[in-house]
């Protein structure tokens, strides 16, 4: 016995002497953060929209498309494999820190340090990554989604070429994660794109016309065969939620007379004039500049979803009759919500316990209360750095970063390419907001802020990387790799698949 334990203890130090047991170690670490994430926010942080999708999801109420079907979907399945409703928000917090601990091992091969290693996989407590980890929202999956696609594709990319099955099987993976983050978000399309190119590359260093035009037709397949199966499995009502936006802009532009006007002139009935009129009249009175349906306009008890889905056709009438008349009050209604949205942080954290005047939480939910005490110090945490460093929870900075990301041409270490793309990527994202924006709220740039979190630390460990090379030293001393080469040389990269690594820009 006394044989084996010495044999186990010596192979133990030179597995962490040599640096094979580290990712192991990192799992460990990644693990037990997300743990303790998760049970911070047990059993979820609710929102109005996800108390209702949470009533969707156990079949208490009819599925509709004004939420996501597709989140209702995997909620309900989730709840059939776990029995419990808080297996949504621990999916979440194992999502971000399963995908931070890839990202960390990737940096752990490239350079061979565990501290740096460990500052990537510190990015899951960066407060404005931290404040909405288990908070149930469609704007979490999306960036959790699209974050994950990143780390497979950066996976791929150094994946050697004999590792054939591996790479399809991580392709297909990715390309499951970046039509979930389409399907969660209605205005996420702009932000796969520059995504998906990125799997593309992976798996396709220079890819020509034919192979574009194949992953292309591949993607959209895949949407809308997911589309399509989640409407089967959830039959969602209609809603045609999307003639919000008119609205709000119909009511903020135009006076309550004209609003009246362009209505008869629509053919609107007696009904939609009369609430449109009058959410006109209540946003002018009240002084609300943005959200005009859910804040000014006239509802029933309990909130029809269905309203609007009947009336569509008019209101986007309305709008494209009304707004060319009004182009420069439509630009400056649309300037004033977007800088907003840029400039004044709403919501940074979300404390889990509101819905809907008229609501109420799920039954379900008050039979897992909160913990108050890990509630309140996450809350301190999180405010605490919104009041002494506020851009990190505001939309001009996040859209600086991608602006950097995208613009310049090359980057310390090997993923200049993939960094800009990422920035791309949060850039089309923030962008697609200027004409659709409801209302100034932090969620809406957090996978800008999650993406320019994740590669400012990756630019950053680059960064330190080459400074220690520089110097001298290897990158990863004392925390020597096997990757890593002798004193006074730049780490080497791991074999990165069907192609060298030449930094090049797209």
């Amino acid at each position: 016995m006394s044989g084996t334990v010495d044999r186990w203890t010596t192979a133990l130090r030179r597995a962490w002497k040599d640096g094979t047991a580290w990712p192991w170690c990192l799992a460990v670490i990644a693990a037990a953060c997300g743990y303790a994430v998760a049970t911070v926010f047990h059993p979820g942080y609710l929102s109005p929209d996800s108390n209702t999708q949470l009533g969707q999801a156990l079949g208490d109420e009819p599925v509709n498309d004004w939420h996501p079907p597709v989140m209702a979907l995997a909620w309900r399945i989730l709840i059939r494999i776990t029995g419990d409703f808080s297996s949504m928000a621990a999916t979440q917090a194992a999502m971000l820190w399963g995908t931070l601990w890839v990202l960390a091992r990737l940096v752990w091969k490239r350079t061979g340090s565990r501290g740096l290693s460990l500052a990537v996989l510190a990015v899951g407590f960066a407060p404005h990554i931290m404040n909405f980890t288990g908070v149930v929202w469609k704007d979490v999956h999306l960036a959790y989604a699209l974050l994950a696609v990143f780390a497979i594709a950066l996976t791929v990319r150094d994946l050697p070429r004999e590792r054939f099955r591996a790479r399809w099987a991580l392709l297909a993976l990715g390309l499951l994660f970046l039509a979930y983050a389409a399907l969660v978000r209605k205005n996420a399309i702009p932000a796969t794109i520059p995504v998906f190119a990125l799997l593309v590359l992976a798996a396709w260093p220079a890819p020509g016309r034919r192979r574009w035009l194949a992953a292309t037709g591949v993607f959209v397949a895949v949407v809308a065969g997911g589309s399509a199966a989640v409407n089967v499995a959830t039959a969602p009502l209609a809603t045609r939620v999307y003639a919000v936006i008119p609205v709000d802009d119909l009511v903020h532009v135009l006076t309550p007379d004209q609003v009246r006007a362009a209505a008869e002139q629509a053919g609107a009935d007696a009904d939609l004039r009369d609430r449109m009129v009058a959410a006109a009249v209540t946003c002018q009175k009240r002084h609300i500049t943005s959200d005009g349906y859910l804040q000014c306009f006239p509802q029933r008890r309990p909130f029809d979803v269905t309203y609007l889905d009947r009336r569509a056709d008019v209101v986007v009438r309305m709008w494209t009759q009304q707004m060319p008349k009004h182009w420069k009050g439509y630009a400056e209604y649309r300037a004033r919500v977007f800088t907003k949205l840029l400039f004044q942080s709403n919501q940074t954290f979300w404390n889990g316990s509101h819905v809907n005047a008229g609501a109420r939480l799920h039954p379900e939910v008050p039979k897992q209360p909160l913990n108050d005490t890990l509630r309140f110090a996450l809350q301190n945490y999180v405010t605490g750095f919104a009041r002494d460093l506020p851009m990190l929870f505001q939309g001009w900075f996040w859209l600086a970063v991608s602006l950097v990301l995208v613009l310049r041409r090359r980057w310390a270490g090997p993923y200049t390419r993939e960094l800009r793309l990422l920035g791309a990527s949060s850039l089309l994202y923030i962008l697609a907001y200027l004409p659709t924006a409801p209302e100034s709220n932090y969620r809406y740039v957090y996978w800008p802020a999650l993406s320019g979190t994740v590669a400012l630390a990756l630019v950053a460990t680059a960064f330190v990387a080459r400074r220690r090379a520089a110097a001298g030293g290897t990158a990863g001393e004392p925390d020597a790799s096997p990757t890593v080469p002798s004193a006074g040389r730049a780490p080497e990269a791991v074999p990165a698949g069907p192609r060298e690594d030449t930094g090049a820009v797209v």
